[in-house]
């Protein structure tokens, strides 16, 4: 699979069912070749025009399941 292949499928966190985006980079382990991290841009106030540009850095030990049209990762909700 191709990160062009990635970047077409929207990420979808199981645990509260919202949208993240979709995947705009990776991080890759120079030595192993694997997947160590997917990076989703993160919007700002209004579609990050005014606001910050920032990436949510998942896991890849996060992602649950690779469909054909969307990527499941499970992301619980910080406690507090």
């Amino acid at each position: 699979m191709r990160l062009c292949d990635l970047s077409q499928k929207e990420v979808i966190n199981i645990c509260d069912c919202k949208c993240l985006g979709f995947v705009a980079d990776v991080d890759i382990d120079p030595c192993s070749g694997c997947i160590l991290t997917l990076l989703v841009p993160s919007c700002g106030k209004f579609f990050s025009i005014f606001g910050k540009k920032n990436e949510i850095a998942i896991p890849w030990g996060q992602v649950c399941k690779i469909g054909p049209d969307i990527i499941l990762v499970e992301i619980p909700k910080p406690k507090g």
